[in-house]
């Protein structure tokens, strides 16, 4: 029997980095959701869908049924917001809230949600407390929670995020349950070998080297070149901005010393070369800022689609699923 794609949506989408790491699990996306219309833009670029606006406008009902949902939602404090007086939810007012009702909604068997490593200390770490126990506790799903370093996923980038996986309660009490986080893997990748030569663009000024970037004999900040084999720091959404201390820049160019290539950001990102931008390179590096790290996403979505693979493809008659798992996968008898 020809198994058909598992569906996914795509919350808070961005510019589809969550979407690719799917899409090369065998995925479909059959909706996504982005307000910022800079990222729209380049999303409809690259997969020809134009993204749905502001999520907290959209009825969950309208939202076609699928088996995975995924999303990088902003955290937001909403530890007090459930005290006030007329709310039904304590995490209502916030944009986690919409995963919820989506969640609550349409139930599907699995969600991937990612977020920057701060969520663990947010609001005294009660933020994180909410998310789980709302997940675990009134949506009844099998949770599981990891901060993962893209560096070890063969990224030449040093990116900490926090990822959190959830299974509904008929895929997590089968008998081929058993969720694992992708291992680390031993070698890491490093930034040299995707350097790039650019006489004309990106370049830092003479002045602004003296006066800001070198005005401290520190170390600061990270410079690389072809040689270099280290993965580079964090790549923030104002990396733009030129920060001598979070920044990583290139030994190049008319000046000496340039920003990071479009193609060198997407590949400490791991975005295929052939993505493409049709925005300015501040609205670029703002977007790439604001991305997964693809190969990260890729090596967890194969986990989980291998568990909805042997907890949902079965020869058995006594596999119980959703109405929309029976659509999507007629059982074998």
């Amino acid at each position: 029997m020809s198994k058909e794609k598992f569906k996914f949506i795509d919350l808070f989408a961005g510019v589809g980095g969550m979407r690719i790491a799917f899409e090369r699990n065998e995925g479909e996306c059959v909706f996504s959701s982005e307000w910022d219309r800079y990222s729209q833009k380049t999303y409809y670029k690259n997969f020809g869908d134009m993204p749905a606006g502001d999520i907290t406008k959209i009825e969950a009902k309208d939202i076609p049924d699928h088996n995975i949902l995924i999303g990088g939602f902003p955290c937001q404090p909403f530890s007090s917001i459930g005290k006030r007086e007329g709310f039904e939810h304590p995490t209502q007012g916030t944009l986690f809230f919409d995963i919820v009702r989506i969640l609550k909604e349409k139930k599907p068997e699995s969600f991937l949600l990612e977020n920057v490593s701060g969520l663990k200390h947010h609001d005294g770490g009660n933020t994180l407390k909410q998310i789980m126990s709302t997940l675990r506790n009134e949506l009844n799903y099998w949770v599981d929670i990891k901060e993962l370093d893209s560096a070890d996923y063969g990224v030449p980038q040093h990116r900490k995020r926090i990822y959190i996986v959830g299974f509904n309660k008929k895929i997590s009490k089968h008998t081929n349950f058993a969720f694992e986080w992708p291992k680390k893997q031993e070698k890491k990748v490093g930034i040299g070998q995707f350097v790039e030569s650019h006489d004309n663009g990106y370049s830092i000024s003479e002045h602004l080297q003296k006066s800001y970037i070198y005005k401290k004999d520190d170390g600061r900040p990270q410079v690389i070149d072809k040689n270099s084999d280290i993965q580079v720091k964090t790549l923030c959404s104002t990396y733009h901005k030129i920060q001598r201390l979070t920044g990583t820049f290139v030994k190049d160019g008319k000046t000496g010393l340039r920003l990071l290539s479009h193609n060198e950001c997407k590949a400490v990102m791991g975005f295929p070369k052939n993505f493409k931008f049709p925005v300015s390179r501040t609205q670029m590096y703002r977007q790439m800022g604001n991305s997964v790290a693809i190969p990260v996403v890729q090596a967890i979505a194969k986990e989980m689609i291998s568990i909805l693979n042997n907890c949902l493809i079965k020869n058995s008659k006594e596999v119980n699923l959703s109405p929309d798992a029976k659509k999507t996968y007629p059982i074998a008898i």
